[in-house]
């Protein structure tokens, strides 16, 4: 099968769905202009997948916008520097249950079944051209290169977003999506120690723009443990650094992935189910694991002569030198000309500039529960306190007006609603509940209209002629 022959498969099969129908939803009048029913701001796979759901629920009057130029949504051709996805390549996401829309179809039309086969994990580069495949094939509404600055709530229901563009710098929305990746809950988190400390030229956060080949034949160290860590040690070296130093906070490498389990154990689509604090312990026990870098990244960074792994190694100062930066560890000082940061991010609606105007009542989960002192986590606690369906809620009353409408399905979700958001596995289970919510939301905006057409319906249909039969 070519991906001509894919193409008219995916539009076969959504014609069987009834796919494309008229949309339902009451459109909204107002004196600023056309305002849209839902603006979904992200148009990497999470944005993507959630405008598809919402045109299967026949919500139509929607728009996706990026801040990134077409085809470079997200960050697989931007800062992601792994091989492949660490995703076992057989898990469904932003398909939805559409077999000719799954990565595999796609895949298979180009280079067969066996190729597939042979296939271990997805490479990195195939998923952002599946991306700009689905995201054209479905004809989605995506503007690129436009940023959201801020939300402003004007009267009950209505959002005007102002932009980073003349044309135009605002428009009107009902329901705002949020669907904006990892960082899209916080910022990427560098210590204070090193931010503090050095000048900016000495050191970079692993989601920045790394000039590596400035870095060619030099002598860089990495801090952190996790799977990022390790893609861009193998990334670096590809590139020519001489040497790159790992070094890890704990005693031995986490050999735990949770998410291997969650997937078989129903614990990714029912977490929202569980009390807070079963919710509270899992999470907890979901950030002291976290997830070790994969077999083939690890083998790819070791494999390089110029790799060294430090462990049990806490950075304790860095200090600027004539040549580079000194790293002081508990086994030892060492020098460095760069430092790549892969220490995670902070989740916390107050570090969101788009969220200024709201962000004093969204409802964090240390207003909802107190977690015991052995498991309490600062970083859990500033998650925000979301429905099950993503919405953003209120931790007063006066915040409830101005937060209906607003949702988050980004990693900002993942204490409230699991890693239904935050990971290709929970894809496919969060996306319907995303939309669903969505949809009932607009739906009972509107009820009483709704309720009352119904309620007033007097059109015929059937029509037989009772005369001719009778006696």
């Amino acid at each position: 099968m070519s991906i001509e022959a894919l193409n008219k498969r995916v539009k076969k099969d959504l014609s069987y769905l009834s796919f494309g129908g008229s949309g339902w939803v009451r459109p909204f009048q107002h004196p600023e202009g056309h305002v849209y029913d839902v603006v979904i701001i992200g148009g990497g796979q999470s944005g993507l997948a959630a405008a598809f759901g919402l045109l299967r629920e026949r919500i139509t009057n929607i728009l996706v916008l990026d801040e990134n130029r077409e085809g470079y949504e997200g960050p697989w051709d931007t800062y992601a520097r792994m091989v492949t996805l660490r995703t076992p390549k057989h898990l469904t996401s932003i398909d939805l249950g559409v077999p000719s829309l799954t990565f595999r179809s796609w895949w298979e039309a180009q280079f067969g079944e066996k190729s597939w086969e042979a296939m271990d994990k997805i490479p990195r580069g195939d998923w952002m051209n599946y991306l700009r495949w689905y995201r054209e094939v479905l004809g989605l509404p995506v503007r690129n290169e436009v940023k959201l600055n801020l939300i402003e709530p004007l009267e009950a229901g209505i959002y005007k977003l102002h932009l980073n563009t003349p044309l135009p710098p605002t428009i009107l929305a009902r329901k705002v999506i949020l669907a904006t990746g990892i960082q899209g809950g916080g910022e990427w988190h560098i210590p204070k120690m090193i931010s503090e400390k050095l000048p900016d030229h000495l050191y970079a956060h692993t989601s920045k723009k790394i000039d590596f080949p400035a870095l060619k034949g030099k002598k860089i160290a990495i801090l952190g443990g996790g799977a990022s860590a390790f893609d861009n040690a193998h990334f670096a070296l590809s590139e020519g650094v001489a040497e790159v130093h790992v070094f890890v906070r704990r005693k031995e490498m986490q050999r735990i992935n949770p998410i291997r389990q969650m997937e078989s154990s129903g614990l990714i689509e029912r977490f929202q189910v569980l009390s807070d604090e079963h919710k509270y312990k899992v999470m907890s026990h979901f950030f002291r694991h976290s997830q070790p870098p994969t077999n083939d990244t690890f083998g790819r960074a070791t494999s390089w002569p110029g790799f060294q792994l430090h462990l049990g190694s806490p950075w304790l100062d860095v200090e600027t030198a004539s040549d580079g930066v000194m790293v002081t560890t508990p086994q030892g000082t060492f020098s460095f000309d760069f430092l790549i940061i892969s220490t995670g991010l902070v989740t916390d609606p107050a570090l969101r500039p788009e969220l200024k105007l709201v962000e004093k009542h969204i409802a964090r989960w240390n207003d909802h529960y107190k977690a015991p002192l052995e498991i309490a986590n600062p970083l859990i606690d500033m998650h925000p306190y979301l429905s099950p369906g993503f919405a953003l809620q209120s931790r007063d009353q006066e915040g409830k007006t101005p937060l209906y409408g607003l949702f988050a399905y980004n990693y900002s979700a993942l204490i409230s609603c699991g890693i239904l958001a935050s990971a290709l596995s929970g894809m496919r289970f969060g996306i319907p509940k995303l939309v669903s919510a969505v949809a009932d939301q607009l739906f009972l905006d509107k009820a009483e209209e709704i309720l009352d057409d119904y309620f007033h319906y007097q059109e015929n249909e059937f029509i037989a002629d009772l005369k001719a039969i009778e006696s």
